[in-house]
Protein backbone atom coordinates (compact mmCIF):
# COMPACT_ATOMS: atom_id res chain seq x y z
CA UNK A 1 0.00 0.00 0.00
CA UNK A 2 0.98 3.10 -1.32
CA UNK A 3 0.30 6.73 0.24
CA UNK A 4 1.49 10.29 -1.51
CA UNK A 5 0.73 12.89 1.03
CA UNK A 6 0.52 16.71 -0.25
CA UNK A 7 2.18 19.04 2.55
CA UNK A 8 1.72 22.70 2.81
CA UNK A 9 3.75 25.60 2.74
CA UNK A 10 2.38 29.04 3.67
CA UNK A 11 4.09 32.46 3.94
CA UNK A 12 7.80 30.79 3.04
CA UNK A 13 7.07 27.97 5.53
CA UNK A 14 6.57 24.76 5.64
CA UNK A 15 3.34 23.65 8.04
CA UNK A 16 4.27 21.74 10.94
CA UNK A 17 1.13 19.93 10.61
CA UNK A 18 2.20 18.90 7.22
CA UNK A 19 3.87 16.35 9.43
CA UNK A 20 0.84 14.97 10.46
CA UNK A 21 0.33 13.25 7.07
CA UNK A 22 3.57 10.85 8.46
CA UNK A 23 1.45 10.00 11.27
CA UNK A 24 -1.36 8.92 9.57
CA UNK A 25 0.79 7.05 6.94
CA UNK A 26 2.82 5.26 9.85
CA UNK A 27 -0.56 4.37 11.36
CA UNK A 28 -2.00 3.16 8.07
CA UNK A 29 0.97 1.39 7.94
CA UNK A 30 1.91 2.36 4.37
CA UNK A 31 4.56 3.78 2.19
CA UNK A 32 5.49 6.88 1.78
CA UNK A 33 5.81 9.50 -1.19
CA UNK A 34 5.74 13.42 -0.52
CA UNK A 35 4.78 16.36 -2.32
CA UNK A 36 5.15 20.11 -1.91
CA UNK A 37 5.45 23.40 -3.32
CA UNK A 38 7.54 24.82 -1.47
CA UNK A 39 11.76 25.65 -1.14
CA UNK A 40 14.71 23.81 -0.59
CA UNK A 41 15.29 26.14 2.11
CA UNK A 42 12.41 24.60 4.11
CA UNK A 43 12.38 20.77 3.16
CA UNK A 44 10.56 18.71 5.83
CA UNK A 45 12.53 15.92 7.92
CA UNK A 46 12.04 12.76 5.74
CA UNK A 47 13.89 10.58 4.03
CA UNK A 48 11.75 9.08 1.04
CA UNK A 49 10.91 10.69 -2.56
CA UNK A 50 10.03 14.20 -1.96
CA UNK A 51 8.81 16.04 -5.50
CA UNK A 52 9.51 19.78 -5.13
CA UNK A 53 8.22 22.60 -6.95
CA UNK A 54 9.51 25.56 -6.21
CA UNK A 55 6.44 27.86 -4.89
CA UNK A 56 8.58 31.22 -6.38
CA UNK A 57 7.33 30.04 -9.80
CA UNK A 58 4.30 28.06 -8.85
CA UNK A 59 2.82 30.20 -6.31
CA UNK A 60 1.62 28.77 -2.77
CA UNK A 61 -2.00 29.03 -4.20
CA UNK A 62 -2.39 28.58 -7.58
CA UNK A 63 -5.15 25.07 -7.51
CA UNK A 64 -5.33 24.62 -11.34
CA UNK A 65 -1.81 24.43 -11.72
CA UNK A 66 -1.19 22.78 -8.43
CA UNK A 67 -3.79 19.88 -9.64
CA UNK A 68 -1.29 19.30 -12.14
CA UNK A 69 1.53 19.02 -10.11
CA UNK A 70 0.16 16.60 -8.09
CA UNK A 71 -1.27 14.39 -11.03
CA UNK A 72 2.74 14.36 -11.97
CA UNK A 73 3.46 12.70 -8.79
CA UNK A 74 0.45 10.55 -8.91
CA UNK A 75 1.72 9.68 -12.87
CA UNK A 76 5.33 8.89 -11.10
CA UNK A 77 4.24 7.02 -8.08
CA UNK A 78 0.52 5.31 -8.35
CA UNK A 79 -0.42 5.72 -4.46
CA UNK A 80 -3.23 4.25 -3.21
CA UNK A 81 -4.13 7.18 -1.83
CA UNK A 82 -3.63 10.57 -2.51
CA UNK A 83 -3.66 12.60 1.58
CA UNK A 84 -4.36 16.15 1.91
CA UNK A 85 -4.94 17.83 5.34
CA UNK A 86 -8.37 19.02 6.23
CA UNK A 87 -7.70 22.47 5.47
CA UNK A 88 -8.51 25.22 3.25
CA UNK A 89 -5.70 23.99 0.64
CA UNK A 90 -7.01 20.65 0.56
CA UNK A 91 -11.24 21.04 0.65
CA UNK A 92 -10.12 23.51 -2.37
CA UNK A 93 -7.29 20.53 -4.14
CA UNK A 94 -8.67 17.62 -2.85
CA UNK A 95 -12.36 17.53 -5.12
CA UNK A 96 -10.17 18.84 -7.87
CA UNK A 97 -7.74 15.36 -7.67
CA UNK A 98 -10.55 13.12 -6.65
CA UNK A 99 -12.55 14.79 -9.94
CA UNK A 100 -9.87 14.49 -12.13
CA UNK A 101 -9.18 10.67 -11.36
CA UNK A 102 -12.72 9.89 -11.27
CA UNK A 103 -12.44 8.22 -8.00
CA UNK A 104 -13.93 8.60 -4.54
CA UNK A 105 -13.28 11.48 -2.01
CA UNK A 106 -13.15 10.97 1.90
CA UNK A 107 -13.49 14.08 3.96
CA UNK A 108 -12.19 14.52 7.55
CA UNK A 109 -10.77 11.23 8.32
CA UNK A 110 -10.73 11.21 12.19
CA UNK A 111 -9.62 7.84 12.44
CA UNK A 112 -8.42 4.47 10.97
CA UNK A 113 -10.42 1.36 11.96
CA UNK A 114 -10.87 -2.37 10.49
CA UNK A 115 -12.02 -2.21 7.22
CA UNK A 116 -11.64 1.88 6.46
CA UNK A 117 -11.66 5.37 7.43
CA UNK A 118 -13.49 7.02 10.36
CA UNK A 119 -15.09 10.07 9.94
CA UNK A 120 -17.63 12.33 11.61
CA UNK A 121 -21.29 12.79 10.54
CA UNK A 122 -24.64 14.86 12.05
CA UNK A 123 -22.83 17.54 12.85
CA UNK A 124 -20.26 15.41 14.20
CA UNK A 125 -22.15 14.11 17.09
CA UNK A 126 -22.00 10.49 15.38
CA UNK A 127 -18.86 8.28 13.43
CA UNK A 128 -19.20 6.35 10.78
CA UNK A 129 -16.79 4.25 8.50
CA UNK A 130 -16.55 4.49 5.27
CA UNK A 131 -14.03 2.49 2.80
CA UNK A 132 -13.60 3.23 -1.25
CA UNK A 133 -15.05 0.69 -3.43
CA UNK A 134 -12.34 0.53 -5.42
CA UNK A 135 -9.24 0.59 -3.13
CA UNK A 136 -8.26 4.11 -4.26
CA UNK A 137 -9.56 7.27 -2.78
CA UNK A 138 -8.08 11.17 -2.22
CA UNK A 139 -8.22 11.61 1.71
CA UNK A 140 -8.31 14.62 3.83
CA UNK A 141 -7.59 13.94 7.42
CA UNK A 142 -9.17 16.50 10.42
CA UNK A 143 -6.52 18.37 11.73
CA UNK A 144 -4.79 17.03 15.11
CA UNK A 145 -6.42 13.56 14.54
CA UNK A 146 -3.58 12.10 13.98
CA UNK A 147 0.17 12.37 15.76
CA UNK A 148 2.62 14.83 13.86
CA UNK A 149 5.48 12.18 13.30
CA UNK A 150 8.84 13.66 11.86
CA UNK A 151 11.11 10.91 11.18
CA UNK A 152 13.94 12.62 10.48
CA UNK A 153 16.62 12.04 7.27
CA UNK A 154 16.97 13.98 4.17
CA UNK A 155 14.04 13.75 1.16
CA UNK A 156 14.90 12.22 -1.67
CA UNK A 157 14.33 15.39 -4.08
CA UNK A 158 12.35 15.10 -7.61
CA UNK A 159 12.12 18.56 -8.93
CA UNK A 160 8.50 19.02 -10.74
CA UNK A 161 7.29 21.63 -13.37
CA UNK A 162 3.91 22.35 -14.98
CA UNK A 163 1.87 24.90 -17.08
CA UNK A 164 -1.34 25.44 -16.65
CA UNK A 165 -4.16 28.34 -17.51
CA UNK A 166 -5.87 29.71 -14.53
CA UNK A 167 -8.49 32.67 -14.46
CA UNK A 168 -7.57 32.59 -11.02
CA UNK A 169 -5.15 35.58 -9.31
CA UNK A 170 -3.46 35.03 -5.61
CA UNK A 171 -3.37 38.54 -4.28
CA UNK A 172 -2.19 37.12 -0.41
CA UNK A 173 -3.29 36.27 2.55
CA UNK A 174 -5.65 37.65 5.13
CA UNK A 175 -5.25 37.85 8.78
CA UNK A 176 -8.09 36.46 10.77
CA UNK A 177 -10.21 39.07 12.63
CA UNK A 178 -9.57 40.07 16.26
CA UNK A 179 -10.64 38.39 18.99
CA UNK A 180 -12.16 40.02 22.11
CA UNK A 181 -10.16 36.69 24.20
CA UNK A 182 -6.93 35.47 22.82
CA UNK A 183 -7.01 32.14 23.94
CA UNK A 184 -4.09 30.58 22.61
CA UNK A 185 -2.23 33.02 25.36
CA UNK A 186 -3.63 32.24 28.51
CA UNK A 187 -2.24 29.77 30.61
CA UNK A 188 -5.32 28.10 32.24
CA UNK A 189 -8.63 27.90 30.54
CA UNK A 190 -12.20 26.18 31.88
CA UNK A 191 -14.32 25.64 29.02
CA UNK A 192 -18.15 24.84 29.02
CA UNK A 193 -20.00 21.87 27.23
CA UNK A 194 -22.92 21.11 26.28
CA UNK A 195 -23.72 19.36 29.56
CA UNK A 196 -23.55 22.37 31.61
CA UNK A 197 -26.85 22.40 30.47
CA UNK A 198 -27.94 26.16 30.05
CA UNK A 199 -26.91 29.56 29.03
CA UNK A 200 -27.69 30.66 32.62
CA UNK A 201 -25.00 28.24 34.12
CA UNK A 202 -22.23 29.58 31.98
CA UNK A 203 -21.61 32.33 34.78
CA UNK A 204 -20.82 29.30 36.86
CA UNK A 205 -18.44 28.35 35.16
CA UNK A 206 -16.97 31.62 34.37
CA UNK A 207 -16.59 32.10 38.02
CA UNK A 208 -14.24 28.82 38.25
CA UNK A 209 -12.15 30.55 35.32
CA UNK A 210 -12.06 33.56 37.33
CA UNK A 211 -10.58 31.85 40.21
CA UNK A 212 -8.19 29.35 38.94
CA UNK A 213 -7.13 33.21 37.09
CA UNK A 214 -8.12 31.84 33.68
CA UNK A 215 -9.96 32.43 30.63
CA UNK A 216 -13.46 31.21 29.79
CA UNK A 217 -13.94 28.81 26.91
CA UNK A 218 -16.48 26.75 25.64
CA UNK A 219 -17.30 24.09 22.63
CA UNK A 220 -18.84 24.91 19.30
CA UNK A 221 -22.40 23.30 20.60
CA UNK A 222 -22.09 26.19 23.22
CA UNK A 223 -21.01 28.80 20.90
CA UNK A 224 -23.59 27.86 18.23
CA UNK A 225 -26.26 28.14 20.97
CA UNK A 226 -25.26 31.79 21.56
CA UNK A 227 -24.58 31.10 25.21
CA UNK A 228 -21.25 32.68 24.94
CA UNK A 229 -19.37 34.70 21.51
CA UNK A 230 -16.99 32.68 19.14
CA UNK A 231 -14.27 34.33 20.18
CA UNK A 232 -14.23 31.78 23.23
CA UNK A 233 -14.63 29.13 20.91
CA UNK A 234 -12.01 26.07 21.03
CA UNK A 235 -11.71 23.37 18.54
CA UNK A 236 -10.55 23.07 15.22
CA UNK A 237 -13.44 26.14 13.58
CA UNK A 238 -12.37 28.17 16.97
CA UNK A 239 -9.20 28.71 18.58
CA UNK A 240 -6.11 25.96 19.04
CA UNK A 241 -4.81 25.91 22.42
CA UNK A 242 -1.70 24.64 24.33
CA UNK A 243 -2.17 26.19 28.39
CA UNK A 244 -1.04 24.73 31.11
CA UNK A 245 -4.21 23.50 32.68
CA UNK A 246 -7.47 23.13 30.37
CA UNK A 247 -10.57 22.40 32.25
CA UNK A 248 -12.85 20.87 30.49
CA UNK A 249 -16.75 20.96 32.26
CA UNK A 250 -19.63 19.13 30.55
CA UNK A 251 -17.79 18.41 27.16
CA UNK A 252 -18.13 15.03 25.94
CA UNK A 253 -15.26 15.56 23.41
CA UNK A 254 -15.87 15.61 19.59
CA UNK A 255 -12.41 14.98 17.50
CA UNK A 256 -13.16 18.63 16.65
CA UNK A 257 -12.87 19.87 20.33
CA UNK A 258 -10.07 17.57 21.22
CA UNK A 259 -8.11 18.59 18.45
CA UNK A 260 -8.00 22.06 19.37
CA UNK A 261 -6.98 21.46 22.77
CA UNK A 262 -5.18 18.00 23.33
CA UNK A 263 -1.69 19.11 23.73
CA UNK A 264 -2.70 21.34 27.00
CA UNK A 265 0.02 20.22 29.74
CA UNK A 266 -2.42 19.05 32.07
CA UNK A 267 -6.35 18.11 31.42
CA UNK A 268 -9.07 17.74 33.59
CA UNK A 269 -12.33 16.75 32.68
CA UNK A 270 -15.86 17.08 34.31
CA UNK A 271 -18.35 14.53 33.10
CA UNK A 272 -21.00 12.03 34.08
CA UNK A 273 -20.66 9.53 31.78
CA UNK A 274 -17.36 7.68 32.32
CA UNK A 275 -17.28 6.55 28.72
CA UNK A 276 -17.17 10.35 27.40
CA UNK A 277 -14.39 10.41 24.76
CA UNK A 278 -13.11 13.38 26.65
CA UNK A 279 -11.57 10.97 29.55
CA UNK A 280 -9.03 9.43 26.57
CA UNK A 281 -6.70 12.63 26.55
CA UNK A 282 -7.54 13.92 30.26
CA UNK A 283 -5.40 13.30 32.78
CA UNK A 284 -7.78 13.66 35.55
CA UNK A 285 -11.47 12.36 34.61
CA UNK A 286 -13.95 13.30 37.24
CA UNK A 287 -16.82 11.77 36.98
CA UNK A 288 -20.16 13.69 38.46
CA UNK A 289 -22.26 16.28 37.90
CA UNK A 290 -20.89 19.35 36.41
CA UNK A 291 -22.90 21.76 38.42
CA UNK A 292 -22.90 20.71 41.64
CA UNK A 293 -18.96 19.61 41.19
CA UNK A 294 -17.99 22.96 40.04
CA UNK A 295 -19.48 25.20 42.25
CA UNK A 296 -18.14 23.20 44.86
CA UNK A 297 -14.80 23.41 43.66
CA UNK A 298 -14.90 26.95 43.25
CA UNK A 299 -15.74 27.55 47.00
CA UNK A 300 -12.80 25.29 47.93
CA UNK A 301 -10.41 27.63 46.18
CA UNK A 302 -11.84 31.32 47.16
Amino acid sequence: MKTLLIGEYREGKLLDSSYELLGFAAQLGAETAMLLVGNETQLPNYSGTLYLADAATCGEYNPELHKQLVLEAIQKENPDYIVFLHSSYGWDLAPRIAAALKTAQISEVTAIVSGGFEVGCCNAKMRRTVKPNNGKAVLTIQAGAFPATQPGGTPQLQKLTAQATTTMEFIGYEPAEAKDVDLAKAEVIVSAGRGVGKKDNIPTIAALAKALKGELGASRPVVDAEWVSHSHQVGTTGQTVSPKLYVACGISGAIQHLAGMKKSDFIVAINKDKDAPIGEVADVLVVADVMQFVPALTAKLA
